[in-house]
């Protein structure tokens, strides 16, 4: 039994993700661009202009930097303006947090949204659930990349083989490989083909809450 567990946000704890897209459609439908609904759930967490590159030449645009800085501008105004009264928690999660904490695991909430967001989004009774915080605009380099998990395991003064992460994309799963997590993935976002790079993937919270109860991932 893992006696740390660092969680995603969007998709994980929140059921927050159709709207953020909803929002990042708008933002480049703003600008001309129609992008994929799917495209967008697979660049979760990572859509920036060094993963999303791919974004913008299939739409035959030459990405630069200003231009994606304007549509991230775009996109947040959009979800705050629009869509973050509609984001809630999954049912099972503030009692599974809950029960967690009383059984003294410790936990890290490891996101790519900045802290901005995450105020607006998540109710503080959930936030003070964690005893660490990652956001987005806190580490150098998001998901994919190891920053995220790692600074999180080094806010719980824990090491990788202590702690286990919770995910539903690509890029968060990857992330929590890389800084040598083990890692369980919802299909919260996306059908399971998409997440084969997790240890388990996983078909809802009320599985998940099983496993990280009873420790057990068979």
């Amino acid at each position: 039994m893992k006696r740390a567990l660092l969680f995603d946000l969007d998709g994980v704890i929140l059921d927050s993700m159709p709207w953020h897209v909803r929002a990042w459609q708008e933002a480049f439908a703003e600008l001309g661009l129609r992008v994929p609904e799917e495209i967008l759930y697979l660049h979760e967490g990572a859509i920036e202009l060094e993963t999303a590159r791919k974004i913008f030449e299939d739409q035959g645009v030459e990405p630069r930097l200003e231009f994606f800085q304007e549509i991230f501008r775009r996109q947040k105004r959009i979800f705050l303006e629009k869509y973050r009264h509609r984001v809630r928690p999954f049912p099972e999660v503030p009692d599974l947090l809950a029960d967690l904490r009383r059984e003294g695991r410790k936990l890290a909430l490891v996101t790519s949204s900045h802290r901005e967001i995450l105020k607006e989004v998540l109710r503080e009774d959930l936030q003070r659930l964690f005893h660490f915080v990652v956001t987005g605009d806190q580490v150098s380099r998001r998901k994919p990349h190891p920053d995220p998990y790692l600074t999180g395991l080094s806010g719980l003064k824990v090491s990788p083989e202590e702690a286990l992460a919770v995910e539903n994309a690509p890029a968060g799963v990857r992330s929590a490989k890389a800084a040598g997590l083990l890692c369980l993935a919802l299909t919260t976002t996306l059908p399971p083909e998409h997440l084969a790079e997790a240890d388990l993937v996983l078909e809802n919270h009320r599985r998940l809450a099983e496993i990280l109860k009873n420790g057990r991932l068979s």
